[in-house]
């Protein structure tokens, strides 16, 4: 999905929903220009408030968020990092590949590229004789503003 324009994601976006015989709706594709235009990771409630705020009178559902940004991971457009019991976060997967640190306390998420990384990941690969297919590495602790108002360093 890299280097999409917006023209291009919804079209990829209408042939998805044609090959499982759905609709393309205002609701449908409202989901996914948010998720576009602001390139963040949302939870499906983040999502929800957003379009709330931007599109007050169209009508959409909690529901109809969920079925779709399930849809789009299941159609790779979409990617998700899980927060067990707390849900997911998804984000447009039109942006090079990358990693996450996440915040356990507060949530936040900080992307990051690591060339070291990437190719120590290999070599472990051709090491075991295994190809990568794709991978996703997060890193949990404690955002930066968490630590200062616990006192960590």
């Amino acid at each position: 999905m890299l280097n999409y324009t917006y023209e291009e994601l919804i079209k990829h976006f209408k042939d998805i929903l044609k090959k499982n015989s759905l609709k393309y709706t205002k609701q449908r594709e409202v989901i996914l220009e948010i998720l576009y235009k602001y390139n963040k990771h949302f939870t499906p409630e983040e999502l929800y408030m957003q379009i709330k705020n931007e599109y007050p009178k169209l009508n959409i559902g909690i529901a109809t968020i969920y079925r779709t940004l399930n849809l789009l991971e299941e159609s790779k457009m979409i990617t998700s990092i899980s927060f067990g019991q707390l849900g997911k976060k998804y984000e447009i997967a039109i942006k090079p590949h990358h990693d996450h640190l996440i915040c356990d306390m507060c949530g936040t998420i900080i992307e990051f590229e690591d060339e070291q990384i990437e190719n120590r990941q290999l070599e472990i690969a051709k090491k075991y004789h295994f190809l990568i297919k794709s991978h996703s590495l997060q890193l949990h602790g404690i955002c930066k503003e968490c630590r200062k108002k616990l006192k960590y360093s």
